[in-house]
């Protein structure tokens, strides 16, 4: 609920700012506390100024209470987030922020494991951006649609059809990131070809094709050269885990380590960093400086 008194507008925005800035150093210690108050003033600004700007403002503030209990998995919390972010967007005309709700609720659909339905949503809100959308924004909104969307299908139990649905999720980010002449910030989201290229990583892992996924860059630093840190460790992970597919442990580890160095708190939340990092400390025999300092900084026992 709103408050009674007015939120000044230029605190607000500098407020969201620095909260975004925390989610993409994945400064979870000291984005946590600031939320509370940021949703408040949020709610209390949207409802004040009742403009699309107002309420996409707020809706920014559900996503990123979303993309923090994802990492968590904190469900019910993530749940009703994108519930209240859709909610938001739909209070003005918005189909960019719509289209960037529902990449976030095909997120929760993945998290539950529902793959099925998260594509079918990330269909759906990709033929109404294509619709209500022009230009530049319809670029981005079907982009960020189709990341999602290769990342579902990387996750479906046919791999046969996942390699069919996915390929097409590919294609279609791939031409539209293509368009754009440098990499994005929308919404707290990162848009364009580095992105792209991080997704399709991920998704051949996801899919059994590690050798793949590990030759689509023969320097892994400079394809991710100015990404965030969400974009940069959870790729040293699915990097991690496609060498160790291949049966590299110590490009393994050197990549779960690069992860850690990167965002170390990122990484100590990430159930895949964990796994890879439980697989890699069961296979060595012998005691590794590596794997005791991670050991020591995420708190699982070798």
């Amino acid at each position: 609920m709103p408050d009674r008194g007015a939120v000044e507008e230029s605190r607000l925005s500098a407020d969201m700012g620095t909260a975004d800035r925390y989610r993409k150093k994945v400064d979870v210690a000291k984005l946590l506390p600031m939320l509370p108050q940021l949703l408040r003033d949020a709610t209390t600004h949207a409802h004040t100024a009742n403009t699309p700007e107002a309420w996409m403002l707020l809706a920014d503030v559900y996503s990123t209470i979303y993309w923090l209990a994802a990492r968590h998995r904190w469900m019910d919390m993530a749940e009703l987030a994108v519930t209240r972010q859709r909610w938001a967007v739909e209070q003005q005309p918005n189909p960019l922020g719509e289209a960037v709700a529902a990449r976030d609720r095909a997120g929760t659909y993945l998290n539950f494991g529902d793959v099925e339905r998260g594509l079918s949503l990330v269909d759906r809100a990709i033929a109404k951006a294509q619709g209500a959308l022009d230009t530049t924004d319809r670029d981005i909104a079907v982009c960020i649609l189709n990341l999602r969307g290769m990342t579902l299908a990387g996750r479906l139990k046919d791999k046969k059809e996942a390699k069919r649905e996915a390929e097409r999720h590919i294609r279609s980010a791939l031409a539209t990131a293509q368009g754009m002449s440098r990499e994005l910030d929308v919404h707290g989201l990162t848009v364009g070809s580095q992105s792209a290229f991080t997704h399709r990583l991920a998704t051949c892992v996801d899919l059994g094709r590690p050798r793949e996924a590990l030759t689509l860059t023969d320097d892994l630093s400079a394809a991710l050269a100015g990404m965030p840190a969400t974009r940069v460790a959870p790729t040293y992970i699915n990097a991690a885990r496609a060498q160790l597919d291949t049966g590299d442990r110590d490009g393994a580890l050197e990549s779960l380590s690069m992860a850690w160095n990167v965002a170390p708190q990122f990484a100590r939340i990430h159930p895949m960093g964990r796994e890879v990092f439980r697989v890699l400390s069961s296979l060595h025999r012998r005691s590794n400086a590596e794997l005791l300092r991670l050991s020591k900084l995420s708190g699982i026992k070798v």
